[in-house]
């Protein structure tokens, strides 16, 4: 699947411009994503330095987007013949209807992972779901 993730308030807090925290799990949802053959694009309303910014951080761990705010990479936006609307069959995004669930439903709902690794970071999330007052560095290593 082509699928298309907004930045603030999804892959991070909202602290826009600022880049704000990580949310939990959001890495290792895309990576596993990525790893399971989807495609990848940032949509967000970030644009200039701000936007370069975005793409730097998620560089920085570890994902690599298909296409930022665009269909594929090659797309050359013109106002008076493309729509600003993008072509994709998922779209996560903090604003959706019902509000953002969270990177561990989005994890369940597109089956992520059956290999060691996945498995090991399905288990921090169930961890983590059961014990809300645990963030993640704590989670790694709370006792069951």
């Amino acid at each position: 699947m082509t699928i298309a993730v907004d930045f603030d308030g999804t892959i991070v807090e909202h602290r826009y411009p600022r880049i704000g925290k990580e949310m939990l799990f959001a890495f290792d949802t895309l990576k596993a994503m990525q790893k399971a053959g989807h495609l990848l694009i940032l949509w967000t309303y970030r644009s200039g330095h701000e936007l370069d910014e975005a793409v730097a951080y998620c560089q920085k761990r570890g994902i690599e987007f298909f296409a930022v705010n665009k269909s594929y990479p090659e797309e050359i936006f013109n106002e008076n013949e493309s729509s600003r609307k993008i072509n994709a069959d998922l779209f996560i995004d903090d604003r959706n209807v019902g509000g953002f669930y969270g990177w561990g439903e989005i994890w369940q709902e597109l089956g992520l992972g059956n290999d060691e690794e996945t498995r090991k970071i399905k288990q921090r999330m169930e961890r983590a779901a059961r014990r809300p007052w645990c963030n993640f560095f704590k989670t790694l290593f709370c006792k069951e």
